[in-house]
């Protein structure tokens, strides 16, 4: 089946395209609200007849909380799974809006013209990119290219609590050979980008216990152990002089990267100079000999994200407290085993306690990272049917956050995933006055076309 007339088709039909998402927008569907669960269906069954217009098998299917929408069609090819999340954020603070969130309009910007409405780059626009290169190639060809699952959810914005239920119990039915998940960003204006790297994530909360209460830091100070300086002592040690974290056999199952994807990740032409420059900085902190995209991408990190311990609030008290505590996430990559980590962090600690302390933990969730097996064939044909259609050579890149959904298509359907998306970081997700360029989405569709085509031979 030819690509050109679907391309052309997509061209055409650009502005149906934008009432058929601009109609999607107006549904409020905020998942976190049970105010908007009827909206949330609402949206859910929007999906299902579009997806029934274009002649996929559609359903909504019920679980505890919103419903997943499931639909099936075409044949041949590479069967893939395509996922997005149709529910939002919800709008506050409205004050600080432009306009109605939730009447969408297409409003011009230095930039170009850009959709504007929650939703629309996370994840209404992205989702619905996909969408609309299906329906070219149904409108041109009257078939889909390849076989195609479609899986919708409602509650990724509200921590998917029945995403994992939903994934097992119809694990049958959801697998294919390839999962696409268009919920992540452009490398930068001209350069897609396929994230093949997410790291895990590892939380866990350390107290310090000294005293039995808090002292008079002139009756006790000097002979009374104060936590604090026992705690910030061993935070001091996580890290040794070239950013290399100091926990035993933290290394284990963290990659060495290929000079080919070094290659393609140097020909992205990163500033590490701006990129810390734009949040008031100058000198890279991390691991010495490791780039900064390395350090963000593909390397493990330790962080502290809160300390407390003493008197912390306004004016000045003498005391030596009974008690100090940290906050540290561990973010992980390739095979890092979190509990294996978890375990060894925590004897590290014990192991540098002096006499008259104690110490306590407290979890805070951990999940592995997620490494694609970018050997799949799959993975090269939708790097160069992207490097098709946008100015810049797409490139197979990491991510330092965490996209659980990725994880779980791995560990429970035994499936990669390729995270394709359009969105640009000045999108506003999340934010009043959340943009999607109509230039991301029109291109995001000729974009999924193209794919397709190439997972269809």
């Amino acid at each position: 089946m030819s690509l050109t007339p679907v391309l052309t088709r997509i061209d055409t039909d650009l502005d149906g395209a934008l009432d058929r998402l601009m109609e999607l927008l107006r549904i409020p569907s905020i998942s976190t609200d049970p105010a908007y669960k009827q909206e949330c269906a609402k949206a859910a069954d929007w999906l299902v007849e579009d997806l029934k217009s274009i002649g996929f098998e559609a359903s909504s299917r019920p679980t505890p909380g919103h419903p997943m929408v499931v639909a099936q069609g075409g044949e041949g090819g590479t069967h893939v799974l395509f996922y997005g999340h149709y529910d939002v954020q919800p709008a506050d603070p409205l004050e600080l809006w432009n306009r109605d969130p939730f009447d969408p309009a297409i409003e011009d910007t230095a930039n170009g013209k850009v959709i504007r409405a929650r939703g629309s780059s996370d994840d209404k626009g992205q989702l619905m990119t996909f969408v609309e290169a299906c329906r070219a190639w149904v409108a041109e060809h009257g078939k889909l290219p390849c076989k195609i699952t479609i899986f919708f959810e409602g509650e990724e914005e509200s921590g998917s609590p029945s995403l994992i239920p939903f994934l097992k119990e119809h694990a049958d039915e959801l697998k294919a050979d390839v999962a696409l998940i268009c919920d992540t960003d452009l490398f930068d204006y001209d350069t897609p980008a396929i994230t093949t790297m997410l790291r895990g994530l590892l939380g866990q909360e350390v107290t310090i216990t000294g005293p039995s209460k808090d002292l008079h830091s002139g009756m006790y100070g000097g002979p009374a152990i104060n936590p604090i300086r026992v705690l910030t002592k061993i935070c001091a040690n996580m890290h040794d002089e070239n950013g290399r974290i100091t926990v035993p056999d933290f290394y284990d199952g963290v990659p060495e990267l290929s000079d080919e994807l070094l290659g393609q990740w140097d020909a992205l032409g990163f500033d590490a100079k701006s990129f810390l420059k734009e949040v008031g900085l100058d000198t890279p902190a991390g691991e010495t000999d490791k780039s900064v995209l390395e350090q963000i991408w593909a390397r493990p990190t330790a962080e502290f994200n809160g300390i407390t311990g003493g008197y912390t609030g306004d004016g000045f008290k003498t005391v030596l407290p009974s008690q100090a505590s940290a906050k540290i996430s561990f973010r992980l990559v390739g095979t890092q085993d979190p509990l294996k980590i978890r375990e060894n962090f925590q004897n590290w600690v014990k192991e540098q306690l002096p006499p008259d302390c104690s110490v306590t933990f407290k979890d805070h969730g951990a999940g592995p990272a997620s490494v694609m097996a970018t050997s799949n064939p799959a993975f090269e044909k939708a790097r160069l049917a992207l490097t098709d259609e946008w100015p810049n050579a797409a490139a197979f890149t990491g991510s330092g956050g965490s996209i659980p959904v990725a994880g779980y298509f791995k560990t429970i359907l035994d499936m990669d995933a390729m995270l394709i998306g359009f969105a640009l970081e000045d999108d506003s997700i999340h934010s009043p006055n959340e943009k999607y360029d109509v230039r991301s989405f029109h291109k995001g569709i000729r974009s999924w076309a193209r794919i397709l085509s190439e997972l269809s031979a």
